[in-house]
């Protein structure tokens, strides 16, 4: 039985990933930085064991690591709030760069021969100078959480080159479900709707709504990080839909969805805006297909009503 070890297990790729391990085979290890009991008895069964610790503690990694020994190591785990890298700029360097190089090191030295992927972001294009980026895509990050990224994505990459390991960069686009937390933009308005709806709230306040991202199925994307693994060659990929969505699109498939009329509920709040911000990016998924053999499959559309659908429920029964 092939084992894993996941990072940041708890998270909304971590919960997929997981779940998709289970049906391959895999023993699968998490660890995360907090779990309360409800969620420990949700995530732990047979064949998943959980941790909680500090994946920048490296005596804490290096022993969890070493216990493990895993075939196949995904760190999922990062300080993932752009607006927070703006407020704590030593957290997001400690968590997704410096805690990438103990593991990567933990590793090497104890001659560990584990396959690594790094859960990188398009963030590290930050603004580009095209609207579709590939793989050879001029990198240009723009906030701190871009910079802490695209740091981890170097060293990833050139430790591959400096250790022939097999060490990898999934490059992924901004991708959706309904266990996305709720202090991202897509779900902070599945969950107000929710709230609308059962007459708990007025509003939802929201920054620039005109922004186009590239969205995709967090459960899709999951798929592509496995199948990085499982190449003769390592090599980084960007896992993406290849098509863009404004907020505004977003809010108007939500809200129709449960017949109301967004911008009678939907009040702009020029604070919320980031400091810097890009329009548009759309991330070219050829290689993945090519390569991979993979692609996405659940679309935009579908991934906002089930988030809605999912808040509707949670909400009702609570």
């Amino acid at each position: 039985m092939r084992k894993a070890l996941i990072t940041g297990i708890n998270g909304q790729d971590g919960r997929y990933l997981r779940n998709f391990l289970i049906k391959k085979g895999y023993k699968v290890f998490g660890i995360c930085n907090n779990l309360s009991d409800t969620d420990k008895v949700s995530l732990e069964n047979e064949n998943v064991l959980v941790s909680i610790g500090d994946i920048s503690n490296q005596e804490y990694m290096e022993k969890t690591i070493l216990e493990v020994l895993p075939d196949e190591l995904y760190n999922l785990a990062a300080q993932s709030s752009v607006s927070r890298s703006y407020e704590n700029y030593i957290e997001s360097a400690s968590i997704n760069l410096l805690a990438v190089v103990q593991m990567l090191e933990i590793m090497r030295k104890n001659n560990i021969k584990c396959k690594f992927f790094q859960a990188s972001s398009s963030e590290i294009f930050g603004i580009p100078n095209q609207k579709i980026a590939n793989e050879d895509t001029e990198y240009n990050p723009c906030n701190p959480y871009g910079v802490s990224k695209l740091s981890a994505h170097l060293y990833v990459k050139n430790f591959r080159k400096w250790n022939n390991s097999f060490a990898v960069n999934g490059i992924l686009f901004a991708h959706e479900s309904p266990m996305r937390p709720e202090k991202f933009v897509t779900r902070k308005i599945t969950k107000g709707i929710a709230e609308i709806v059962q007459g708990r709230r007025e509003n939802i306040l929201l920054g620039n709504i005109d922004i186009r991202r590239d969205w995709g199925y967090a459960g899709d994307y999951v798929e592509a990080i496995w199948l990085m693994l499982q190449q003769e060659e390592p090599d980084d990929y960007i896992i993406s839909s290849g098509e863009a969505h404004s907020i505004r699109e977003f809010l108007e498939i939500a809200f129709n969805h449960v017949g109301l009329d967004w911008e009678r509920y939907i009040i702009i709040d020029s604070d919320l805006y980031r400091p810097v911000e890009y329009e548009e990016l759309i991330g070219d998924n050829s290689k993945a297909k090519n390569k991979l053999k993979w692609s996405p499959k659940i679309k935009f559309e579908e991934v906002v009503k089930m988030m809605v659908y999912y808040d509707l429920n949670l909400l009702e029964n609570n």
